[in-house]
């Protein structure tokens, strides 16, 4: 039975308001009444000056702007410091959500298979296919939180974690035919820039010993690589006074052609690079080819490979492809444990053949426990957690689950691959394994099946309709001499399964059908209001160093209008 009771409204025995005398003053009166007409909703907002109340939101810094030029004087609680950093955030491209980055090659989500036979009730079949169920391993990050506190470079009082490093490194070495009988060498970095970085310090160093040593000059060192090259490329070179030789890619060749690149070697050819995965289109440069050249030139110059994307993909998925160690030209490798190695960013691996290839002057022996431990790094203190993690997942999940994981990733992208260009997209990249598992595409333009004339719309417009959408699908302008090529790209990471492709597609049909339908004044309008709101939030009276050079012209994006890819 509901009991029913008169509501107390604390208006009882109120009195009522005095009249308004209208003919003492008629200004006051006019308040007066407004005053009246507005007291049944006053507005009345609380002025409370606690810190911090029982809610977030129910504090002052909920109504205060976050600091964003200079520290605040007084301190924040950590609930709300948290919570209101997290809220900022959170207007990012969330890299967990279902519909969200395609963009990078980074590891967003730290996952490995079951087993190989895992119980019956956790078998799904899909497209008679078996599938792993994948499950979150909260054992890799509990190991990863726990090393937060740990200054990797301090050997002395962290031996183990230092060992732990040796041990990928080997683990990593081996994998790559380091050779049997000799002494390769490597490190842990903060990714691949820095190992690219090493690399490169380690090959001008050689290069000008070997002149010192034969009374020849030492000015103007150069190195060989493709235009498709990420950044970190171009700044090793600017950065270590290296003048830059590249073999352009052209509109049907997406790689570096190894006759171009081994003709431009001379006497201050520091080494050729060459790219395991590009990273616009995911293509294997032709490794094998650069050193057989070499070899049969008889020219003394070394190769480096890039395996930032590759070096976790092609030793599982074609095993027998020759681009590492086995290759007697291959000096130095480098490779992102955050990207295919499956780790949180950020930690890469720079490894040297032998240490005829890392000169000696650039090492750094640190005494720990009585021992000696060789250092070579750009940096100095850095956490240990991310060289932990990359343990976890080399022993976890061994060459069986990495092989496991590559191979679907091969099989998805395929499947993406064939239902886009079913749409009539031209696909850029390598499928069946050939490259890395990414969908490189574009439209097709003049006499290419499928093509439309006077198309009002490009691969940019579409990638900001997919981002309304809630996919982030970056548009690039390829390499230059490429004739400003554009194409769009879609990695495929551990957690972008066959089903998220097919939402993918469903949803790249119906923004085709928008585009389609709006007349070009429209889609130059939403082009340009893109372009405003993805390259400024919101009112700066300051300058960053980002903003401020961003009319440069000495690098390839500024002298070409190539677009620097997401790595």
């Amino acid at each position: 039975m509901v009991h029913l009771t008169r509501v107390q409204t604390g208006l009882a025995g109120a009195k009522p308001p005095k009249p308004v005398d209208n003919k003492a003053d008629p200004k006051a009166a006019s308040a007066t009444a407004e005053n009246l007409h507005h007291s049944a909703s006053q507005l009345r907002l609380a002025e409370y000056n606690d810190e911090f109340t029982t809610s977030v939101y129910g504090s002052r810094f909920a109504r205060e702007d976050l600091p964003k030029d200079s520290m605040p004087e007084g301190e924040m609680p950590k609930e709300v410091a948290y919570q209101m950093i997290k809220d900022q955030l959170s207007l990012d491209g969330n890299p967990k959500l279902k519909y969200t980055n395609l963009a990078s090659f980074v590891s967003t989500y730290m996952v490995s298979p079951f087993f190989l036979r895992p119980p019956p009730s956790l078998i799904i079949t899909l497209d008679a296919m078996l599938t792993f169920v994948l499950a979150q391993e909260q054992e890799a990050l509990n190991l990863m939180a726990d090393a937060f506190p740990t200054n990797f470079i301090d050997y002395e009082e962290y031996p183990y974690t230092a060992d732990i490093q040796n041990r990928c490194v080997s683990m990593i070495a081996n994998l790559f035919h380091a050779p049997a009988d000799g002494d390769a060498i490597g490190t842990s970095t903060v990714g691949s820039s820095e190992a690219i970085m090493l690399a490169v310090l380690a090959m001008k160093r050689r290069w000008k010993q070997a002149r010192q040593a034969a009374g020849k000059p030492t000015e103007h060192p150069n190195i060989i690589m493709s235009s498709a090259v990420q950044v970190c490329w171009e700044k090793a070179a600017r950065y270590f006074e290296i003048d830059e030789k590249y073999v352009d890619c052209t509109r049907e060749r997406f790689v570096i052609d190894p006759e171009a690149a081994v003709a431009l070697v001379d006497e201050n050819t520091i080494g050729i690079v060459s790219i395991l995965g590009t990273t616009y289109t995911g293509h294997y440069e032709d490794t094998k080819a650069i050193n057989d050249l070499l070899v049969k030139k008889n020219i003394d110059c070394p190769i480096h490979v890039d395996a930032a994307s590759g070096g976790f993909v092609a030793p599982f998925v074609v095993p027998d492809l020759e681009w590492d160690f086995r290759l007697p030209k291959v000096v130095s490798i480098n490779v992102s444990g955050h990207k295919y190695g499956l780790v949180h960013p950020g930690v890469g691996w720079a490894v040297w053949r032998s240490c005829e290839h890392l000169p000696k002057d650039l090492i750094f022996n640190i005494n720990y426990l009585g021992a000696e431990q060789s250092s070579f790094t750009l940096n100095f203190s850095k956490g240990a957690s991310q060289v932990i993690g990359q343990y976890y997942q080399l022993i976890r999940l061994g060459k069986h689950g990495y092989r496991a994981i590559m191979s679907n990733l091969v099989r998805t992208a395929d499947h993406l691959s064939a239902r886009l260009q079913e749409l009539g997209f031209v696909i850029m990249s390598e499928t069946s394994g050939g490259g890395l598992p990414l969908v490189a595409f574009r439209f097709p333009e003049g006499a290419e099946p499928h093509a439309v004339a006077d198309r009002a719309y490009d691969e940019f417009a579409l990638a900001a309709h997919l981002r309304a959408r809630g996919w982030i699908v970056p548009a690039y302008t390829m390499a230059p001499k490429t004739e400003g090529l554009k194409m769009l790209r879609v990695v495929c990471r551990e957690d972008f399964s066959r089903s998220r492709a097919d939402d993918l597609i469903a949803d790249v049909k119906l923004c085709l059908g928008v585009l389609a339908s709006s007349d070009k004044e429209t889609l130059e309008r939403a082009k340009k209001y893109v372009l405003q709101h993805v390259t400024a939030h919101g009112k700066r009276s300051h300058k960053h160093t980002a903003h401020a050079y961003k009319d440069e012209k000495h690098s390839l994006q500024g002298k070409s209008g190539k677009t620097h890819a997401i790595c």
